[in-house]
């Protein structure tokens, strides 16, 4: 599994007022957004390494407040606001500095992290005369570099010797976290993932949350009744689903936990913020995302003649690309034969839909399509049923995969057979139901049912 690493903002909105306040949103460049504030919080006359710390320090707290959803989770829609109560100062439309500026065209993708954590540092800091705290005195800074320290000595002084600094950080187009639908039993992806690590760390404080055995990324029973406790707890409503304001809620009480928005925080190690699905895949890459988009693709071409399958190899060849552009251009994305996420959010929906727009009994004697959703343990309808029945039959023709009862239910006895027949056949072993165990499954029925 890969970590998700902070990304550095194309832009940045804020709030021209304290939290609460009716005043405006501006949304600038994230970069204009640095020089604005260091333009407005130090002089432009100071030693250069002064200026470079101080830098250091406005960028990791802006994106510290970014990472963290700090406002968003509070229902607010800024990334920060220009109140000095609460974050730092901004001027709208004012002169920046030139050295100032040339500065931060350097360094701008550069912030702060404690070592063995991943988050920007919330790098709190004051001016050092009229007020004082725990962090950077931005007088001090002066005096420091007038000793002759560098910009990392100065920072080390005031944020100990166990920082580091993260240079060249990607810039991107920073989207909301929130998935855009709510996570509920059966969602998979990177996002279920998210919330299945901070709910185990919100239990710490909170035990009469369940914990989660598994961080997988796959919403089964016992990530939905941890959702329903926290939802309890907090006073939602418990329909053991993650709508926006539960994952509001949630990245919140775990930010909060953690202390992650103070300066003496817990931090986010690289294994916790592991995700265990692909952010992006293209040519070269192989596996079971892979194989998984081949299915999704074939099925939609299957029922669109503008679009034409491609084999369930496993290896995004060329191929693969010719079919992934073919889709962009038809439903109207960039033709880039890359899978990223907002390409691979369409594929899911047209799958989706074209399942959905099937007639009862279109597949006669055969398996149904892959239902859109993973089964998991605990779950109870007509697919899982479906499922049962397919296993059923197979097992009869296989002696290492476990006959099942065909009851509605997914206990116990179907994640060992759905489990066995995941290490017969390759797949990487979960116990649950997604787009290649369906398909194997499925393929496996129609050739013993057709016999």
């Amino acid at each position: 599994m890969a970590p998700i690493l902070p990304f550095i903002p194309e832009d940045i909105t804020v709030h021209l007022g304290a939290p609460g306040s009716t005043a405006e949103n501006v949304t600038v460049p994230f970069a204009d957004y640095i020089k604005n504030v260091a333009s407005s919080e130090i002089y432009p006359t100071w030693p250069e390494n002064a200026l470079r710390a101080n830098i250091y320090a406005i960028i990791s707290f802006a994106l510290n407040r970014i990472y963290t959803e700090w406002y968003p989770s509070r229902g607010y829609n800024f990334d920060i606001t220009n109140s000095t109560a609460f974050d730092q100062a901004y001027v709208k439309d004012r002169e920046v500095f030139e050295n100032i500026s040339n500065i931060v065209d350097e360094i701008f993708n550069d912030y702060v992290v404690r070592q063995g954590n991943i988050q920007p540092l919330f790098t709190q800091f004051c001016n050092g005369t009229t007020s004082t705290c725990n962090g950077l005195s931005q007088w001090g800074t002066v005096n420091l570099a007038n000793e002759g320290l560098t910009p990392f000595s100065i920072l080390q002084r005031y944020y100990g010797n166990d920082i580091g600094i993260v240079e060249n950080a990607p810039v991107a187009n920073v989207d909301e976290a929130y998935p855009n639908e709510p996570l509920r039993l059966g969602s998979a992806g990177n996002s279920v993932k998210i919330i299945q690590t901070e709910l185990n760390r919100i239990s710490q404080n909170y035990p009469a949350i369940p914990k989660i055995e598994n961080e997988n990324g796959i919403f089964g029973s016992d990530t939905e009744a941890a959702v329903r406790k926290f939802q309890e707890i907090f006073s939602l409503p418990q329909t053991g689903e993650v709508d926006k304001a539960t994952w509001y809620s949630i990245k919140r009480y775990y930010t909060g936990v953690k202390g992650l928005s103070e300066l003496a925080s817990e931090g986010i190690t690289l294994e916790e913020a592991s995700i265990p699905f692909d952010t992006q895949i293209a040519d070269g890459d192989s596996g079971i995302a892979v194989r998984t988009l081949q299915y999704y693709l074939s099925v939609i071409a299957y029922f669109n003649g503008n679009l034409e399958p491609v084999p369930l190899s496993g290896y995004f060849d060329s191929g693969t690309v010719d079919a992934v552009e073919r889709f962009q251009r038809f439903y109207g994305l960039p033709e880039t034969g890359v899978v990223d996420n907002a390409t691979w959010n369409v594929i899911s929906r047209i799958y989706i839909e074209t399942v959905a727009a099937l007639p009862q009994g279109y597949e006669g004697n055969n398996a149904k399509l892959y239902p859109g959703y993973f089964l998991t343990e605990g779950m109870r309808n007509e697919n899982v049923r479906d499922l049962q029945t397919y296993i059923s039959l197979i097992s009869k023709n296989i002696n290492e995969i476990p006959d099942v009862s065909v009851t509605g239910f997914f206990g116990e006895q179907t994640e060992n057979a759905v489990s066995t027949i995941q290490r017969l056949y390759g797949i990487p072993v979960s116990g649950a139901v997604g787009p290649v165990t369906w398909y194997t499954i499925a393929r496996e029925y129609d050739a013993f049912n057709n016999v």
